[in-house]
């Protein structure tokens, strides 16, 4: 049991505290044979304890009760860290142990969170619980609100919101779930999915669940700053054992997607110690390369180096930063990593153990940063595939009926964008969309979905909506690259129910990530001083041994004084296995050498290691300055004719080979002092190799380098103008990398305006062409003009002279009508046809008021006619009229004022003029005219007769 000893306060003490089940402390229980707690991020703690019947709070421990870790440091205060508190659920004991000692296994009371599940309510689809576009937090208050109101845990706190986490930070809006729940998961599954996924981390606090945004509260940068927790073996840490294994290494892999995809990834810095090793992954559901090619590139670099489980052990009595009280599982703190060497890592779990004699030990499970990385890259894939956190299983729908009606809008559309390189280094961008599933059409009648298709565009005033993706109707995830990175792009949903397509989803606007992953930290430089020249080399590897990866750059050579904080400057870069020269530095003063890696787009890695230089004088010091001085020339002793003067020194004077490069000041052979000719094409070998580069013009200013990577220009302003890269890629650009300029690359032709406004995008992946803005055939006289203007509904306008046009046009008053339109005459006079979901019109127009039409309306199945029916030629389609026949009598004819084409039927209303009317029948009919009798004579010379015919 632990020993105290009166009036001797203890570095670090732990105890063992009861409480009532969701009740008040009990007191302590000092008489434990030992225990041991874990306690990990994201998961369930542990507490392992022996404790014999006869022992102070025993009786505490027979029945169901709570049980909680505190410490103290130096006989402080007391505290319970959080995720220390624990429920005595299982228990043991031997008969034959005349001590009746028990021993009792505790989860943490997270452990009990599995026992409130969710059930079925809200909007259900195929038997699953659908939640769009909702917070973490808005999701787990729902679950635990409606257990709560069953009656579930109710020691239960929470005190996060909808809106905002336990910290009070606001929750991320650019990352919204949307999941699909089988009813009967239960609250501490959800927990750890959402954790493993990266949307939060989560502890306990006593009875209260705590939950945070990822990386934020559990995520603190501890090994940095002014006072930062470091570990130092022999002070905080005694031990420091590390395992490590190859078995998982891969330098190539197979992803077998969808629609027989087959795409293969390799890493050219991974560790290959044997060759190259290669495996396979399935990816059901992907069907675009670059999703595919970003999850090879995550799951090979999860593979690409040994893998290595560091643990640490604390010295509690000697320790200046001590567990739960200066770290905390989910910090990152610095410690001795893999190789002993002190770097930033992240605590996974903290465990203490007590033993029986009341000594304590304990230990730290330690994630470096590549175990870190690899842990992200998982929750990303996981994403991917995913798309949402979401259980299996099946659940009945009602059936459908036949089809023929629009499907309902997909709600709840989340998109979420990452950046990954390409076979050609260049930074592309990949999104993952998920949106809840379609079961029934807008009316609430279920219906079968087909096919779900996502369009996406830039989100630029027109802006070409693009079909990106068509997936089946089971799928609610869909992915799809490349795309620009730091580019926004607006993303939108339907759903297809036997070839009817329905309303789209709104929007989702989303920034395209650009790559922010460093390069490697560079190997440490190779310094020498020779000739009074400083002369900086790298092999061209990272510090690890590991070659560059595809989207490297360049790296930078920095100097400084040492003796001046600040004086750190890049004086040079490389590209590649070389090496530069560092003139015009004084003799004997010190000087500071380190390199940085860049990639294309512009993240910096870390410092390589320093290493400081002198330059040394070729002759003695005493005689710097001093050997031509004419202080030291007797007069007289030197004849005019003796000087050394122009052209005194020839080359027929001088041996051959007798001056090496070696003998030569940096820049000392320029093109002034070579004679015109002297170099010529018998004097240089067939062919030249290039040790470093070839640079044309200021260094570090406008330039041209020729290299072993390839060719670039630079301007003034030190922006990268060309670049063609012996990998293949390639980049021209007309200026810099913003405002109006053309850019040609790997990824295709783009043209900007001064806004910085992409205006011209042909894209070498996909074939599309975008044209944003205007364009026309011409400047004047019959020609096309498409977009005149820019910004405003989109328009197709067809001229006939300089002023004078017919349209194709979206429908200003509808979002989703168009109408064509002809040319106005000399009195304002043109014709207007308007298309649009749900109607059809066809107009004779006046100014801006309608002369006549038809509309056909598609939702009730009329016919409407406006304006004033007539027969305007002969192949009317009818014709109508009114006129008087005179003359008693019974039979009568009457002409239609012209002759149509066919002989047209009519019909006839004939009656005395304010007296009888007759029965009537046509007895004849014709293109001209038609006839008819009545069924008596008439007394009256006047008859009214109005009539309807059209043709056969």
């Amino acid at each position: 049991m632990q020993v105290i000893v009166p009036g001797q306060a203890e570095r670090y003490a732990v105890r063992l505290v009861a409480y009532s089940p969701n009740g008040p402390r009990l007191g302590t229980l000092p008489h434990h044979f030992g225990f041991e707690v874990g306690a990990p991020l994201n998961d369930v703690p542990s507490l392992k304890l022996s404790y014999p019947a006869a022992g102070v709070g025993a009786e505490w421990l027979a029945a169901p009760v709570e049980i909680a870790v505190e410490y103290a440091i130096d006989g402080g205060q007391w505290q319970e860290p959080d995720g220390c508190r624990f429920l005595r659920i299982k228990r043991g004991a031997d008969a034959t142990d005349q001590g009746g000692t028990r021993t009792y296994d505790c989860p943490a009371w997270s452990w009990q969170l599995r026992k409130l599940v969710m059930y079925a309510g809200g909007v259900m689809v195929e038997g699953k619980r659908q939640l769009s576009a909702v917070t973490p937090g808005a999701l787990l208050r729902t679950i635990v609100q409606e257990g709560k109101a069953r009656g579930a845990l109710p020691g239960l706190v929470i005190d996060f919101t909808s809106t905002h986490d336990s910290a009070g930070l606001a929750w991320d809006t650019t990352r919204l779930l949307t999941v699909e729940l089988e009813p009967g998961i239960d609250l501490l599954t959800l927990l750890i999915n959402l954790a493993e996924q990266g949307v939060l981390d989560w502890t306990m606090s006593g009875r209260t669940l705590r939950v945070y945004r990822e990386g934020s509260t559990l995520g603190r940068q501890l090994g940095t700053g002014g006072s930062p927790v470091e570990l130092r073996l022999g002070r905080d840490i005694d031990e420091a054992p590390d395992s490590a294994t190859l078995e998982d290494l891969a330098t190539a892999i197979l992803i077998r997607g969808e629609k027989g995809l087959a795409v293969e990834v390799t890493n050219p810095s991974a560790v290959s110690p044997w060759g190259r090793w290669e495996t396979t992954q399935s990816q059901g559901g992907v069907s675009d390369r670059g999703t595919a090619i970003l999850l090879g590139q995550n799951a090979l670099e999860r593979a690409s180096r040994e893998r290595a489980q560091l643990t640490r052990g604390i010295r509690f009595q000697a320790a200046r930063f001590l567990p739960f009280a200066h770290y905390r599982p989910g910090d990152f703190i610095k410690a001795p990593g893999d190789g002993g060497q002190m770097q930033a890592l992240r605590v996974r779990q903290i465990t203490l153990s007590v033993d029986g004699g009341g000594a304590l030990s304990g230990n730290l499970v330690l994630n470096d940063r590549f175990i870190e990385r690899e842990i992200r890259l998982a929750r990303q894939a996981a994403g991917i595939l995913a798309g949402g956190v979401g259980s299996g299983g099946t659940g009945g729908t009602p059936a459908p009926e036949p089809g023929g009606r629009a499907p309902a809008t997909p709600l709840g559309l989340v998109v979420n964008a990452v950046a990954y390189i390409d076979a050609s280094g260049t930074a592309q961008g990949q999104i993952t969309a998920t949106w809840s599933p379609v079961a029934a059409d807008p009316s609430g009648v279920a219906i079968e979905v087909d096919a779900y298709e996502v369009y996406g565009r830039p989100n630029l005033p027109g802006g070409i909506w693009h079909q990106l993706v068509v997936v089946d109707g089971g799928d609610t995830t869909a992915t799809y690259s490349p795309l620009r990175p730091n580019f926004e792009f607006a993303f939108k949903v339907r759903a297809v129910a036997d070839g009817v397509k329905g309303a789209f989803s709104s929007q989702v606007i989303v920034l395209i990530p650009d790559d922010t992953t460093p390069p490697p930290v560079p190997s440490t430089p190779t310094v020498t001083t020779r000739l009074g020249m400083i002369h900086v080399a790298w092999d061209g590897l990272g510090s690890a041994g590991e070659v560059m990866p595809p989207d490297f750059d360049r790296v930078l050579v920095w100097m400084a004084d040492p003796l001046v904080p600040g004086s750190g400057q890049v004086v040079d870069s490389m590209r590649v296995t070389e090496t530069v020269v560092i003139a015009d530095q004084p003799y004997d003063a010190d000087r500071e050498i380190w390199l940085t890696a860049v990639d294309r787009s512009g993240n910096t890695s870390g410092e390589s290691g320093h290493v400081t230089v002198a330059t040394q004088p070729l002759v003695p010091s005493d005689v710097i300055g001093e050997v031509i001085s004419g202080a030291n020339i007797v007069d007289g002793t030197l004849n005019a004719a003796d000087k050394v003067i122009a052209n005194t020194i020839t080359g027929a004077l001088i041996q051959a080979l007798a001056i090496n490069t070696d003998h030569l000041n940096a820049n000392s052979v320029t093109t002034p002092i070579l004679a015109a000719g002297a170099v010529t094409a018998g004097k240089l070998e067939a062919v030249l190799t290039l040790s470093t580069r070839v640079v044309a013009g200021n260094p570090n200013g406008g330039r041209v380098e020729l290299g072993s990577t390839g060719l670039k220009a630079v301007n003034a302003a030190g922006t990268e103008t060309v670049n063609l890269s012996t990998s293949g890629s390639f980049t021209l650009r007309t200026s810099g990398s913003s405002g109006a300029r053309v850019q040609l690359d790997t990824s295709g032709l783009r043209a900007f305006n001064s806004l910085g406004q992409e205006t011209l995008d042909v894209n070498a992946a996909t074939g599309d062409v975008d044209i944003l803005g205007r364009f026309s055939s011409g400047t004047s006289g019959k020609r096309l003009v498409i977009n005149p203007n820019f910004g405003n509904d989109p328009e197709i306008r067809l001229y006939e002279d300089a002023t004078n046009y017919h349209l194709i046009s979206a429908e200003a008053a509808s979002a989703t009508g168009m109408r064509i339109q002809s040319m106005h005459d000399s009195s304002d006079r043109y014709g207007y046809l308007t298309l649009s979901g749900t109607s059809a019109g066809l107009w004779g127009m006046s100014g801006a008021a309608f002369a006549c039409g038809v509309q056909a309306q598609a939702a009730s199945g009329v016919v409407r006619l406006y304006g004033k029916l007539g027969s305007g030629h002969s192949n009317a389609t009818f014709a109508r009229g009114s006129s008087t026949a005179s003359g008693a009598g019974t039979g009568y004819s009457l002409g239609y004022g012209i002759t149509f084409e066919s002989d047209m039927t009519p019909v006839l209303d004939f009656f005395d003029v304010g007296s009888t009317v007759y029965a009537h029948i046509v007895s004849e009919k014709g293109p001209s005219g038609f006839g008819w009798k009545q069924s008596a004579a008439s007394a009256v010379s006047l008859h009214d007769v109005h009539f309807f015919a059209w043709r056969h």
